[in-house]
């Protein structure tokens, strides 16, 4: 059963969650760092910290939401970063921020579908994607794609949520997700629904080795999975 945001809305997932980060994006940042204790800003410097040995000259972000991992992604000194997203609204607020820190001169942010992308094959040193895998339509279309674009020997870094299996963790988690943190946001950003299905997507995501092996399926080679803060997320790393 596909998981999607507005469940009387009889749109595709894809609209749906366009939808949804359209009407958060004004909050989307404080509630990410907020919400998560700030611990998501150590999960992406870990992620990007798997991609110092490549020197990655461009690199892809995939489902960059406001740019907040490509950003990080400047450390590795690449030459270009491109962001895509489905989002308008996230775009704007990431664009705004890009001129603001005035990086829009390495960093392009574009509305692109993540399930069609619109680039050539082997065409990026690296591909990223932070809590956007989870949010595809087609998980496998998009997986797929982005292992299209990336070029022979490139690898794709995908950071997303996953399930704590060990007491009291899993516990713990479970109570955040399921009771205080769609309270939480549904008081700071108006919308019902964006922090229900939050929990609701990450319990139907096939994480650990369940994605590993996807991503074997699809043809990633080299691949691992790395749990982060006793599994409350997973780092995946695979290379063409």
């Amino acid at each position: 059963m596909t998981v999607v945001p507005y469940k009387e809305d009889s749109s595709t997932k894809k609209a749906q969650v366009a939808k949804m980060f359209d009407n958060i994006s004004s909050d989307y940042d404080f509630l990410n760092h907020f919400l998560s204790m700030g611990i998501d800003i150590a999960w992406r410097k870990k992620a990007i910290s798997m991609l110092k040995p490549l020197k990655p000259k461009s690199i892809l972000d995939v489902a960059t939401g406001t740019g907040d991992f490509a950003i990080e992604a400047l450390r590795l000194k690449p030459e270009k970063i491109i962001g895509v997203d489905i989002s308008d609204g996230m775009l704007s607020v990431g664009r705004q921020k890009m001129k603001n820190k005035k990086l829009d001169g390495i960093i392009e942010l574009r509305n692109g579908d993540s399930e069609k992308l619109p680039f050539e094959e082997n065409n990026f040193d690296a591909v990223i994607v932070a809590f956007g895998v989870r949010n595809f339509e087609n998980l496998k279309n998009g997986l797929s794609e982005m292992l299209r674009v990336v070029r022979p020997g490139g690898m794709v870094v995908i950071l997303e949520f996953s399930k704590p299996v060990k007491f009291p963790f899993k516990q713990l988690y479970n109570f955040y997700f399921k009771f205080v943190l769609p309270k939480i946001g549904r008081w700071v950003s108006k919308d019902s629904s964006a922090y229900t299905y939050l929990p609701e997507s990450v319990q139907a995501f096939p994480d650990g080795e369940g994605f590993v092996q996807i991503l074997d399926q699809l043809g990633y080679k080299n691949t691992r999975c790395k749990p982060l803060t006793f599994g409350i997320s997973s780092l995946y790393i695979g290379t063409k």
